[in-house]
C-alpha cells in the first residue's frame, strides 16, 4: 500500500485548505484511513479518520472545522480544513490501517498565519 498526499500550503487565519491522499496498491484489507499531524515540537496526533463504512471521528480541536471524506472510486481521501487557525500549523500525514499494519504517506506542510 502506498499513499501520496498533496494539497498543503499556506493560508491566512480563517481561511481554508484541502488535503488529498491517493491510496494505491492492495487496498482490500484497509479498514481505516485518515490524517494525523505533528505540530512544531509536539508528538503526532490524530486529526480525523474515516472507516470503510464512512464512520468518521475527529479530534476535539478540529470538530466543526475539518471534514474528512473519501472517494472510493478514486481511491482518495480528503481533509477539508475550514476556519483555519495558526494553531493548525503542522505537518499533516495521511494513513491507512489494516488489521495488522499501518501505512503512512509523506508529510505535507500546512502553515496558517494570523
Amino acid at each position: 500500500v502506498q499513499l501520496q498526499a498533496s494539497g498543503g500550503g499556506s493560508a491566512l487565519s480563517g481561511g481554508y485548505l484541502r488535503l488529498s491522499c491517493e491510496i494505491s496498491g492492495d487496498r482490500s484489507r484497509i479498514t481505516l484511513m485518515g490524517w494525523y499531524r505533528r505540530l512544531p515540537g509536539k508528538e503526532l496526533d490524530m486529526v480525523a479518520e474515516i472507516n470503510v463504512f464512512d464512520y468518521t471521528n475527529y479530534a476535539n480541536s478540529v470538530k466543526g472545522r475539518f471534514t474528512v471524506s473519501r472517494d472510493a472510486a478514486k481511491n482518495t481521501i480528503f481533509l477539508q480544513m475550514n476556519s483555519l487557525k495558526p494553531d493548525d500549523t503542522a505537518v499533516y500525514y495521511c494513513y491507512a490501517k489494516t488489521s495488522d499494519r499501518q501505512y503512512w504517506g509523506q508529510g505535507t506542510q500546512v502553515t496558517v498565519s494570523s
